[in-house]
């Protein structure tokens, strides 16, 4: 008998699919081109993150790296699908989410209306995501 009943596994994978998402941009961005990443993020004439300090490569490059390594926890999650290696995921990003959250809903003052509702809107569902992930890793019931 597996471990994840079908809804379950459909639900994981795909919310992972999600999560993994700022991972991917962020990690490999900021890894590759601190600069263009700090100077542009998060594209389309966009400016998240010079609008709130200035430019430090190490600190850029360094935030890309640690993207990269929860880009790879939860690719590892989504394919072994293993409960506590999910549930070790989710925590995990959750806890790295939340006070980067807290911080940006206090450094908007150079955002216009739509980029501070897009940019907390967005670190908020890396919060939200994962804390209602969590509940679907909970164990099935067996009745007798």
């Amino acid at each position: 008998m597996s471990e994840w009943t079908r809804q379950q596994r459909r639900l994981l994978r795909g919310g992972l699919a999600v999560l993994a998402v700022t991972p991917a941009l962020v990690g490999i961005w900021g890894t590759v081109s601190p600069r263009g990443f700090y100077d542009t993020f998060p594209g389309a004439g966009h400016h998240w993150v010079s609008a709130v300090g200035a430019y430090d490569e190490h600190l850029v490059r360094d935030v890309g790296a640690l993207y990269l390594g929860f880009l790879v926890l939860l690719a590892f999650a989504f394919v072994w699908l293993d409960r506590r290696l999910v549930q070790a995921a989710l925590v995990s990003y959750a806890v790295a989410a939340l006070p980067h959250l807290a911080y940006h809903t206090t450094t908007l003052d150079n955002f216009s209306t739509a980029d501070a509702i897009a940019e907390i809107a967005a670190l908020a569902l890396n919060v939200v995501l994962p804390v209602g992930l969590l509940a679907v890793t909970r164990p099935r019931r067996v009745t007798a």
